[in-house]
């Protein structure tokens, strides 16, 4: 079965939703539910949708932190054209993203057949998320963070932005991965999690833009021959969700909560690993 209807859109929606934000990987888990509905990967109109679902959970992202990022560019714009400041916060900022976002870029850019090849792997999957549990259950031992934006480095921005290329593998959950390595550098939680959010928004466009000239590379590819029905329907499901778990991990990260998430990370790694043994037999 290759076409995508309503519940199938709406459920993979709630999927990319939960997933993206919550500490459990959401390529893993799309790509396991995708197998789950018998669904081809390397369909088109799934293809399409799944760009248009990674759109609509930056759209989240902005709705949640609309009022840190309206505060963030008054300043950057103050910083950039208006009298001199003596302490340039958001261009530190807008300095750190940028070097978090380069490796990402890189090792995206530079691994892309590799990842595109692992998402058909349910070995690959397991590996990662285990990988995602250990992760998690380290925060639960490391000591609170101190360091605040004017004491990151670009070396700590740097290994972030290493973590959050990484978790292009999937299994390996992007949000997790980030929000621990700058947990580890002795970062804020609070910070950590906003600076994940922050380099994530480049990379999403970033990622589209390449996803879409894929696509137009594709033949007989025509957008006006999508079902536009379940794409909408799909993406809009994923943008509400997305909200609402958004809102719960920073509620996580806020009370150091993300090690609770090891446990299931790890039943699935098991689950999907059995899997990947009984297909091999």
């Amino acid at each position: 079965m290759n076409e995508l209807n309503y519940l199938n859109a709406v459920l993979l929606g709630i999927v990319q939703g939960l997933t993206e934000f919550l500490p459990i990987s959401s390529s893993g888990h799309l790509a396991m539910t995708q197998k789950f509905m018998g669904l081809d990967a390397t369909n088109q109109q799934l293809l399409f949708f799944d760009i248009l679902m990674h759109l609509g959970t930056l759209i989240a992202v902005g709705y949640v932190f609309a009022s840190p990022m309206l505060l963030f560019l008054r300043r950057l714009r103050k910083e950039l054209i208006g009298p001199p400041v003596r302490n340039k916060f958001a261009c530190r900022i807008t300095t750190l993203t940028i070097v978090a976002v380069i490796p990402t870029g890189i090792i995206g850019v530079g691994f892309k057949n590799e990842f595109e090849q692992a998402f058909g792997s349910t070995m690959g999957i397991s590996i990662g998320l285990f990988i995602t549990g250990v992760l998690l259950a380290l925060t639960a031992v490391v000591p609170r963070g101190k360091r605040g934006w004017k004491k990151i480095a670009w070396w700590q921005a740097a290994l972030v932005g290493i973590a959050q290329g990484a978790a292009i593998m999937p299994g390996v959950s992007r949000s997790g991965s980030t929000i621990c390595m700058a947990s580890f550098c002795g970062i804020k939680r609070q910070w950590a999690a906003q600076f994940s959010f922050l380099i994530v928004a480049p990379v999403i466009v970033g990622a589209a833009i390449l996803q879409m000239k894929d696509l137009a590379k594709m033949p007989n590819m025509d957008l006006s021959s999508l079902s536009w029905g379940p794409l909408v329907s799909g993406t809009v499901v994923a943008t509400i969700v997305g909200v609402m778990s958004l809102r719960v991990l920073l509620s996580l990260v806020r009370n150091a909560r993300l090690h609770l998430f090891s446990p299931y990370c790890w039943t699935m790694a098991i689950i999907i690993f059995l899997d990947f043994k009984v297909t091999l037999h």
